[in-house]
């Protein structure tokens, strides 16, 4: 069995009693999370043991996918109940040089670039190639966003694909590499269009075009009506529309 938990799905900033980018997938034997951003520790506690984490993944550099890397750090190094490995992080394209930057400002002296170090097995993934966690596969595709930013496709044996679109606009033409994909977890951080990201009607048509039978509508802005959201993105697609929530879990 396979299953995909959010734990964030605001946009930037959060929402009242929900923080930003996170997604735990789950497998009889493997658990790992795409993006880290703010407010996803505290939900990924209420689900696995942080420390048990297979691996980390992260679509894009901005903090409202990033941020809580700095808090499971301390996690990691201070607890009472220290993780007995480095968990495997996997940074997009100049994401090791973002996390020196990132630590800088928290590192021992005596150990400059080397905050993180201690805690995550650091590497950047090449994005014209799958990275293997465990049997999971995750493929990479690149998006329309502000900088740099990467879609995911993640292929677990027995289970449906999972498609996750991180942050980009509808000029991105995902619907081609999330084809097949039955759940789709895609941003619609505006209603009416901005530059690198998606309107709920654009989110609708683009799980239609896929073939989804499942949309999770995320990088939601609270102000806008979450049911707002729903109707439009309904409106495009007939399958089952969801909006993401912490704790809310979809099998694959």
């Amino acid at each position: 069995m396979a299953s995909v938990t959010v734990l964030g799905g605001a946009a930037a900033g959060g929402n009242t009693g929900q923080g930003c980018s996170g997604y735990l997938i789950r497998t009889d034997t493997l658990a790992f999370v795409l993006d880290f951003g703010p407010g996803v520790l505290p939900e990924l506690k209420k689900h696995i043991d942080y420390r048990t984490l297979d691996a980390i993944v992260i679509s894009h550099l901005h903090l409202d996918h990033t941020l809580d890397l700095g808090a499971l750090r301390f996690a990691l190094a201070y607890s009472p109940n220290p993780a007995s490995r480095r968990i495997p992080l996997w940074m997009p394209p100049e994401g090791v040089d973002f996390l020196k930057r990132f630590g800088s400002a928290f590192e021992d002296p005596d150990e400059p670039g080397r905050f993180f170090d201690k805690t995550f097995a650091t590497a950047e993934y090449e994005p014209t190639r799958a990275v293997a966690i465990g049997d999971a596969r995750i493929r990479f595709h690149r998006t329309v966003h502000g900088i740099p930013c990467w879609a995911m496709r993640v292929s677990i044996p027995g289970a449906e694909d999972f498609f996750f679109t991180g942050d980009t606009g509808p000029t991105a033409n995902l619907a081609i590499p999330a084809r097949g994909c039955k759940v789709i977890a895609c941003e619609s951080g505006t209603l009416e269009g901005e530059l690198g990201h998606m309107t709920p009607i654009q989110a609708g048509q683009f799980a239609t075009d896929a073939g989804a039978s499942t949309l999770i509508l995320t990088h939601l802005w609270e102000e806008f009506g979450f049911e707002t959201y729903r109707e439009r993105a309904a409106s495009t697609f007939s399958g089952e529309v969801l909006i993401a929530k912490p704790g809310l879990t979809v099998e694959l």
